[in-house]
């Protein structure tokens, strides 16, 4: 059988994806369990992350977030059985790519899947229902009546963002990129209840100015916000590049946090000066950084990843989580697919097998 693998770049060279024969183990080991897969979503490689865990490989296995049925179980296995479906993430360390035919993965790493919700969605929006809950559970003790600044929102992970927090209780804000995007956030309704709009305002940021501190006073009274989560900021001023003309500042993200208030980042080299360091500390704030990947690298907290990925798979199923529509591809289209994810070309892609 065959599964999609990326030959990383010398230097400075881009990674290449290839096609590559691979087989799985004759004796499955005590705790693992043999999936067939049906779907498998395909996100960008963080080759700099594998390199700082010691990951390094000739051969890197590409698509990790996987949706299957139960072909076989290991003598120990407790929580499946054959013909189960199912649907988990491959952990950092995996020898296996998700576009195998079959892959061999341990029982802690999988959930079952409802009959409800389908293949292609699962293996689609799992990582980013993880992220969601990951930001606004863990990192930001999200609690009813609370209000939340979501950047980006009409992001495959702004939309999860903002769904879980409204069901919970919260106030979102959000920010659009363009006049289509903005529409369509004000349009967000819940699937269930009552028909209320999910965004409460939508801050546009497309002109390339925004006002972001006065919508911000003026929606919490003067309070501020009590989360914030991003998508990127921009470190200094003047940083107009096309990839962060649209974000924040890092000084505008500080001045509308509440007292209390979290900023969730997906920045990973954050660099606060001391002036933002003693608004921080003025208004007993914190910054938290949003790692996704730390669940699969840590086995320390395994019981909460599982019902986090329980919890989400549930809620997709339900309709309280509705992640937006990923038209599925081909395996024979996967390597395009996964160029065009590295290449932040696409944010995802989704193949069918």
């Amino acid at each position: 059988m065959k599964g999609l693998y990326c030959r990383a770049g010398v230097s400075d060279a881009e990674p290449k994806f290839v096609i590559q024969e691979t087989s799985v183990a004759e004796v499955l080991g005590s705790h693992q369990v043999r999936v067939k897969v049906k779907a498998c979503g395909l996100s960008p490689l963080d080759l700099k992350l594998l390199s700082d865990v010691g990951i390094q490989r000739d051969l890197i296995p590409v698509g990790r977030e996987v949706a299957g049925v139960v072909v076989q179980v290991g003598p120990k296995v407790s929580s499946f059985q054959p013909d189960d479906e199912v649907v988990g993430i491959l952990p950092l360390d995996s020898p296996c790519s998700g576009l195998c035919d079959a892959i061999d993965i341990d029982e802690q790493y999988l959930v079952q899947k409802p009959e409800k919700l389908s293949s292609v969605c699962a293996a689609g929006a799992l990582r980013d229902g993880l992220h969601a809950y990951t930001a606004l559970h863990t990192h930001a003790r999200m609690a009813a009546g609370h209000t939340l600044l979501v950047m980006d929102g009409a992001s495959s992970f702004g939309l999860m963002c903002i769904q879980l927090a409204c069901y919970h209780g919260v106030k979102v804000l959000t920010t659009s990129h363009s006049p289509q995007t903005r529409s369509f956030l004000e349009q967000l309704r819940p699937s269930v209840g009552v028909q209320n709009p999910l965004v409460a305002r939508v801050i546009p940021v497309d002109s390339g100015t925004s006002d972001l501190l006065s919508v911000v006073l003026e929606e919490t009274g003067g309070l501020g916000l009590d989360i914030i989560i991003d998508s990127g900021v921009r470190l200094q001023d003047g940083e107009e590049s096309e990839g962060t003309k649209f974000l924040p500042h890092k000084h505008d993200i500080i001045s509308v946090l509440a007292v209390g208030g979290h900023w969730v980042t997906s920045h990973q080299d954050l660099q606060l000066d001391p002036p933002d360091c003693r608004l921080l500390h003025l208004k007993s704030a914190s910054v938290s950084f949003l790692n996704p990947e730390v669940w699969t690298a840590s086995s320390a907290q395994q019981g909460r990843y599982l019902h986090i990925l329980k919890d989400t798979v549930e809620k997709m199923s339900a309709g309280v989580l509705r992640p937006q529509p990923e038209e599925a591809v081909p395996r024979y289209e996967a390597t395009v697919a996964m160029e065009a994810v590295q290449r932040h070309q696409r944010t995802k892609a989704v193949v069918q097998l």
